[in-house]
């Protein structure tokens, strides 16, 4: 088993899920007391928060990559950054390292791939949401049509992903809005929507809305486990 080195804490909240996900995985393969090997390394997320507040993301990949290499000295074969919106700096992050990183929107394309699927919905940070480095690596790469909600939908989005659930806090009026939004997605034409923040999937689940989710904690620590016992020969 080659070991996953994950770079968290952005935030923390979503992190339990990456490694609870990814234990999981690797238990249902090999069974019995088997878990993953995994090098964690977890920020202080208010200090990225401020740094995105700032528009500073040249600081920000300096400090990712600075922890990408702690994570890769520790051991680590591959890497997995945390946190979707902070694939800004992805680029920067695997310059600094000799190991390769998972891209969580490569894994979250595969899948929308393999089930053949082309227009979609976006939701996430107002970063994710609006900037091209995941929209266009969507339709760059994968051929993929990227739908994003009006601007008061994003400004909802994005406030509940900061103000509520990077902060443990799931509320039931929340979820309403999320749902509403949702379905706005796939009345303008999108197959399914992708949840594009590490913490959406804590507020809401496929269980909740008939249109089909695509949760990228799940994939990307799905991708990670498969990569880790061998039954992928690349990230991408």
């Amino acid at each position: 088993m080659k070991t996953i080195g994950l770079l968290g804490g952005m935030s923390w909240e979503s992190t339990l899920e990456y490694y609870r996900l990814i234990n999981q995985g690797v238990k249902a393969r090999l069974g019995g007391l088997h878990s993953a090997r995994i090098a964690l390394l977890s920020l202080d997320f208010a200090e990225i928060e401020a740094l995105q507040r700032a528009d500073d993301w040249p600081t920000l990949g300096a400090r990712l990559a600075e922890a990408a290499r702690q994570i890769e000295a520790a051991g680590a074969e591959c890497l997995l950054i945390g946190t979707n919106t902070m694939h800004r700096v992805a680029e920067e992050v695997q310059a600094a390292i000799r190991i390769p990183l998972l891209h969580i929107a490569d894994a979250t394309a595969e899948r929308l791939v393999e089930r053949e699927i082309r227009s979609v919905g976006l939701l996430g940070t107002a970063f994710t949401m609006e900037q091209d480095f995941y929209k266009g690596r969507l339709a760059e790469r994968f051929g993929l049509e990227v739908l994003v909600p009006d601007r008061m939908d994003r400004d909802t989005v994005h406030r509940v992903i900061y103000q509520e659930l990077c902060r443990g806090e799931l509320n039931e009026a929340s979820r309403a809005e999320y749902l509403r939004i949702i379905a706005v997605l796939a009345e303008r034409g999108a197959e399914a929507v992708i949840l594009g923040c590490t913490e959406i999937g804590l507020l809401v689940a496929q269980d909740d809305t008939p249109v089909p989710l695509i949760d990228t904690t799940i994939v990307h620590a799905e991708a990670a486990v498969a990569w880790a016992l061998d039954e992928v020969t690349s990230l991408g």
